[in-house]
């Protein structure tokens, strides 16, 4: 559980330097940068090209992507009803819709399932919720960042966005059947391992914790959508429905009950989608997770 143990250390870190005098104010703008222009792009040049697609992907491909338009389906039209701003909505859509599938996923179901359950949890990440981060998540923080968008702009920046670019590199070399040489990989692995700690420390200097702010309304809905909906949906749709059993079912509806992905915040964040609310969906999703995967766990036992 060392990861866990880095997750609060990294988000203590960052708090702890927004009283530090001598580091600049806005130095988690540096930091969020270097996830999006190294860290992340890192990460899809030496996993992608691994990825082989089969049926068993089916149950934890449709995490992901099912509760990415979940949200978007459920932030779009509410916030629309509401009278909610763009970036307002931008931020709850992506931040409740892109789950902690790895670095909190991974420890958590490896000690709750074992090494089998960790392959399933792998297949989450990989194939699902880092990919729909470099898709979806980049489509939708074109649409919501301005007021009126323009579709040539948005089109521009999804193209131009440095993880996309390594997106589609390594979906041609998977496709091809290539992948890097053992120097290079290394090399990737490496940096892609930066993105948790250097996105984390990004938060806590954002993270500020105001009584009075006009977040905690929408924090609790965007988390109690996070934590306790969309896992419900998949526990509904997985196990009533399509009548799913199975290792991989269980997993898949553990991994969507995860707490938001830190690098969907950092995505939110340098699009100017609420900042703050981005930065108070990890910090405080993180903690109040592992309460509610207590909860899903004692669930999915009893079926």
């Amino acid at each position: 559980m060392d990861n866990i143990l880095l997750v609060f250390l990294c988000l203590i870190m960052g708090l702890g330097m927004q009283r530090i005098a001598a580091f600049p104010k806005n130095g988690h703008l540096a930091l969020n940068q270097f996830v999006i222009y190294i860290a992340l792009p890192a990460l899809a040049l030496y996993y992608i090209p691994k990825v082989r697609i089969s049926t068993d992907l089916l149950y934890p491909l449709g995490v992901a992507w099912i509760g990415f338009l979940l949200s978007f389906v459920f932030f779009y039209f509410l916030g629309k009803k509401m009278g909610w701003p763009n970036r307002l909505i931008g931020c709850l859509i992506i931040t409740a819709g892109l789950g902690n599938t790895s670095f909190i996923g991974f420890p958590i179901i490896q000690a709750l399932y074992g090494d089998e359950g960790l392959k399933t949890a792998i297949i989450v990440d990989q194939t699902g919720s880092f990919v729909v981060m470099t898709t979806l998540g980049i489509i939708t923080a074109g649409i919501f960042a301005k007021g009126d968008p323009n579709r040539s702009e948005i089109i521009k920046k999804i193209l131009l966005f440095p993880p996309f670019i390594a997106f589609i590199l390594a979906c041609i070399m998977n496709s091809l059947r290539l992948d890097f040489t053992d120097q290079f990989q290394t090399v990737f692995l490496k940096l892609g391992a930066t993105v948790t700690p250097v996105a984390l420390v990004a938060v806590g200097l954002q993270l500020k914790i105001e009584r009075e702010s006009q977040h905690w309304k929408f924090l609790r809905l965007g988390l109690l959508f996070k934590l306790i909906i969309t896992p419900a949906v998949f526990v509904l749709l997985y196990k009533v429905i399509l009548g799913g059993k199975g290792l991989a079912v269980d997993v898949s509806i553990m991994e969507s009950a995860m707490a938001p992905m830190i690098t969907g915040a950092i995505l939110a964040s340098n699009y100017g989608l609420k900042p703050k609310l981005s930065s108070m969906m990890v910090g405080i999703g993180i903690p109040l997770s592992f309460i509610s995967l207590a909860f899903w766990y004692f669930i999915l036992s009893t079926f």
